[in-house]
């Protein structure tokens, strides 16, 4: 196998050399290969196929089906996890993950989140129980949903674990 900067540099030659079409088509292939391996479920952006898939493979929990209402996982003891992620980069530094449905409904017990960088790298994960997203979300009337914020402060709150070694551990 050739070296890891060899292959980024050869294979950022041909991507330039590739008209847009030619790119898109390669992504296209890309998501269906992620497809077929179960890293992604939907063809949806990654982001959040990919929060799931490692935060199942990193703790053995069980995924659930995708139509399941207000968890995406349950752990080996019952916990029901909801798992979210952000990409933040270049022009987007919002740490607000996605639409949370009915937050009072007790649909979940953790709310397990990550913040991937440039290119899917882990910056930062963490386990954080619901009574402390509760009480720092906000509910959108626009969405009829409740807004979270995934800042650096959620890492000192009481009770949130950082697990960004376990789900950085998962994607190598």
């Amino acid at each position: 196998m050739t070296s890891p900067l060899i292959s980024k540099s050869l294979l950022q030659e041909e991507l330039e050399a590739c008209s847009v079409a030619d790119l898109l088509l390669r992504h296209t292939q890309i998501h269906e290969a992620l497809l077929a391996r179960g890293v992604l479920r939907s063809a949806n952006s990654p982001t959040g196929d990919l929060a799931e898939y490692l935060f199942c493979r990193a703790f053995g929990w069980q995924q659930a089906k995708a139509s399941e209402r207000g968890f995406d996982a349950t752990g080996a003891d019952g916990t029901r996890y909801q798992i979210k992620g952000r990409q933040i980069g270049r022009g987007n530094a919002s740490r607000q993950l996605s639409a949370i449905r009915d937050l009072q409904g007790g649909h979940f017990d953790v709310l397990a989140g990550v913040l991937f960088g440039e290119g899917f790298k882990v910056l930062k994960a963490a386990l954080i129980p619901v009574a402390y997203v509760i009480g720092k979300a906000r509910f959108s009337p626009h969405t009829r949903s409740s807004i979270f914020m995934l800042r650096d402060e959620v890492w000192q709150a009481p009770g949130v674990r950082d697990v960004t070694a376990e789900i950085e551990a998962t994607l190598r």
